[in-house]
């Protein structure tokens, strides 16, 4: 029985209380009205406004270049589609880094102009301060550990994290760490599925995982990639529901079909 059927807002309380009660938590990315609108119709507990915007709605290579003006931009329209689920927000690289009083403004801001429901960043003890600090001024804080593509230039490859024992090591402290500063969950990235099942048996806050097996509290997936738009990205992770990129693009060719051969619009379909 689900624990939150009836319940007209998804909240941090309520996702901890489907940690507890054993129910998964489902997350996927938006980052516009109409695909929020029908995500959340669709009864998804947690839309993340991800800065994977950078890549999928901007046709960057990387997260890094994404600006704060713009999540707030995405993170505004998504909130606008909404009447249940719960919104997360990435803070972009550069927001947070330089020290915790920036972190608190970036995350302020966000909070005020967007609507949303809580702020992400990626990192663990690096980033504990300001985590502190975001936490204390009343903002919801989920973390990010594993593979966190912000730092994708330090790892110098998108592959499986924390597989030797010390980088392993550090990604159990660190999530204890962002628990005990107050963090409400934690996303795991592309780590090894014991070594998830590990930590989110450790952890009293979900744990949401992409690449890290099926013992994390919840799961994520990019709408793009879940929904088959972008086709070029199929790590073994990935699960397809859609091949959209398919279906459109037999829609859009039989619509200029149509209007070459004057077949669109027809008599009923003009004034």
């Amino acid at each position: 029985m689900s624990v939150h059927t009836d319940v007209k807002r998804v909240t941090t309380n309520i996702l901890q209380k489907m940690k507890a009660g054993g129910e998964k938590i489902s997350m996927i990315t938006a980052y516009d009205f109409s695909f929020a609108r029908i995500f959340d119709a669709a009864g998804i507990d947690i839309i993340l406004v991800g800065d994977s915007a950078s890549n999928v709605m901007a046709g960057h290579e990387t997260t890094l270049p994404i600006t704060l003006d713009q999540m707030i931009y995405h993170a505004a329209s998504v909130v606008r589609g909404i009447e249940r689920c719960f919104v997360v927000v990435d803070l972009p690289f550069g927001s947070y880094q330089g020290n915790s009083k920036e972190a608190l403004h970036s995350a302020i801001r966000i909070m005020k102009e967007t609507g949303g429901h809580a702020i992400k960043l990626e990192g663990g003890i690096e980033v504990l301060e300001s985590v502190k600090r975001i936490v204390d001024t009343g903002i919801p804080v989920m973390g990010h550990l594993g593979l966190t593509p912000q730092s994708i230039y330090k790892f110098g490859t998108y592959n499986v994290r924390a597989k030797e024992e010390a980088e392993a090591d550090k990604l159990r402290s660190d999530a204890l760490l962002l628990q005990e500063a107050g963090s409400f969950g934690i996303v795991l990235e592309k780590i090894p599925a014991t070594l998830a099942a590990e930590v989110s048996k450790s952890l009293q806050i979900p744990t949401i995982g992409i690449g890290a097996g099926g013992a994390c509290d919840g799961q994520v997936l990019v709408m793009h990639d879940l929904l088959g738009i972008n086709i070029e990205f199929k790590p073994r992770f990935l699960r397809q529901y859609l091949n959209l990129y398919e279906q459109i693009t037999g829609a859009v060719q039989l619509y200029i079909k149509d209007v070459k051969s004057s077949e669109f619009p027809n008599e009923s379909e003009q004034y």
